[in-house]
């Protein structure tokens, strides 16, 4: 056979929402016409679309796709994200923020929290938190794009992601991939037809209407129910429930109240946490909890008592079993999206594994050999995604002083990965922190959670000391007044919006 007989002629994407269309537009625009892309979408089958907080790679996949940031934050009603406020997690009536990018500045010895570590435990430097400006530009509730025009500059440092609605989302990328060439079929998946061989790949799916939409290479984004890459061909699950153990979620809009701050929150309740997410025409909301420690009345009414204003739908109930799928890539299936695991939000990684997912498909995009040490690495990849993102997640139950509620206590108590321990422990003796080869999450992420959440280290790097005391806190405190002085010329975030990427508002 030669090779372009070998070729994939086409790609049947099975679902639309997030994960079918953010696939969809990257193919279109990495495939470039060369190949036939076929989305099936069924208008009877409703979409989650809760995931509308993202992380800052994001932007890279608007830059493949070209996007002009101001047109993409217009049509999705978007506003920008700086971190992710966490309140009641380490204890009740606490809250930190967990911000993007950088802090301080680094000296060549060690790293930056190293110097600021050694002065806080001696109770001579504040706290971590005034020596980032997302972060203190989250407490401001200001905004601005970073300034490349001044690297070393803290303003040239803010690093930003994206709160957007999701279902906004999702057309503005259907409209861009079908002026790409990408095709849309509007119909219900009653049947999936495989070869009759030993190798069993996928043939064709069967619309209700009779129709046989035939692929070489299938993308399921097809969402908790895994159509494809479950139900047709059993790959199983890997269920995490015992290290997270939240099943449920209520989701609902409110009006928007105030001013949209430039941040996702997140707040600790008595079995669960609720998100809150700052959109230009509405704010989106909803509760995580545990079905055991929490009846879903009981999660509902909290949900609602806490809105800003009142709510816009009917509060919206969601299950899920928090793990992923023992294959991400099965046979001739890739799993894409919900239908190939399932994180909850707390760190806004639903989006940003779908990325990922798209990108190391477009890196192994096989040929109809479909090479098996592809299909092999592939997973490898996706495995160690998921489990370093579930360990960070993880993190954020096991690191709290709380033991109010029976929940509470049973997520301190808990039995967590090796891995996982392994990291704490690290950072308890000198506050040393590593990250493991392209993981997402980097040192500055696992040392907000850490330290918001209360696990102060013995002791410091003591290299440190190379320095004398007085020229650290003179180092500290000229970061601190240079971020304060940068704030000062910031525009506050609803201005920065009002400026450059106000949406029209809705009839």
């Amino acid at each position: 056979m030669d090779d372009a007989t070998q070729l994939i002629k086409t790609v049947v994407i099975v679902g639309g929402g997030t994960a079918g269309w953010m696939t969809a537009a990257a193919l279109a625009k990495v495939l470039q016409g060369k190949y036939d892309i076929h989305v099936l979408e069924s208008d009877e089958i409703g979409i989650v679309g809760v995931g509308e907080a993202t992380i800052p790679p994001i932007k890279l996949f608007n830059k493949i796709l070209e996007l002009d940031e101001d047109d993409f934050i217009r049509e999705t009603q978007g506003t920008f994200k700086l971190g992710i406020e966490f309140v009641n997690w380490g204890r009740v009536g606490h809250r930190y923020i967990h911000g993007f990018g950088q802090f301080g500045q680094e000296m060549w010895t060690t790293d930056f929290h190293q110097y600021w570590l050694k002065m806080f435990l001696a109770g001579k430097a504040p706290d971590l938190e005034q020596y980032s400006i997302n972060r203190r530009a989250c407490r401001a509730n200001k905004f601005m794009r970073p300034d490349l025009q001044r690297p070393n500059s803290p303003i040239g440092q803010i690093v930003h992601a994206f709160h957007f609605d999701a279902s906004l989302y999702a057309r503005y990328l259907r409209k861009y991939s079908e002026a790409r060439g990408v095709r849309r079929t509007e119909g219900k998946i009653v049947q999936v037809h495989r070869r009759a061989n030993a190798e069993g790949f996928i043939e064709s799916v069967q619309l209700a209407d009779g129709t046989h939409i035939e692929g070489d290479l299938f993308v399921d984004c097809s969402g908790f129910r895994g159509l494809l890459i479950e139900q047709a061909l059993a790959t199983g699950y890997e269920d995490w429930t015992h290290w997270l153990p939240c099943d449920r979620a209520v989701a609902v809009p409110c009006a928007r109240a105030g001013d949209f701050t430039p941040y996702t929150r997140s707040t600790a309740h008595g079995a669960g946490w609720q998100w809150r997410i700052p959109l230009q025409h509405r704010t989106g909301n909803g509760h995580v909890y545990s079905s055991r420690y929490m009846s879903d009345d009981e999660a509902t009414a909290i949900l609602v008592s806490g809105l800003d204003s009142p709510p816009l739908a009917d509060p919206r109930p969601l299950r899920f079993v928090t793990g992923k799928r023992r294959k991400t890539w099965n046979r001739n299936v890739v799993a894409i999206g919900l239908s190939g695991g399932f994180l909850e939000p707390l760190e806004s990684t639903s989006i940003h594994l779908i990325q990922t997912a798209i990108g190391k498909l477009i890196t192994f995009f096989p040929d109809r050999g479909f090479s098996a040490p592809d299909v092999d690495e592939f997973n490898a990849q996706m495995d160690f995604e998921f489990t370093r993102i579930r360990d960070f997640i993880i993190l954020h139950y096991k690191l709290t002083e709380r033991v109010d509620t029976p929940f509470w206590r049973r997520c301190k108590e808990m039995d967590v990965p090796e891995s996982l321990t392994r990291r704490m422990e690290l950072f308890r003796r000198h506050g040393r922190i590593f990250r493991e080869a392209s993981e997402l999450f980097a040192e500055v992420g696992w040392l907000q959670v850490m330290h918001g959440q209360g696990l102060t280290p013995e002791g410091y790097n003591p290299l440190v000391d190379i320095f004398p005391e007085d020229e650290v806190k003179t180092f500290l405190d000229g970061i601190d007044n240079v971020i304060g002085n940068c704030l000062e010329v910031m525009p506050s975030h609803a201005e920065f919006i009002a400026q450059h990427c106000a949406a029209p508002r809705p009839a």
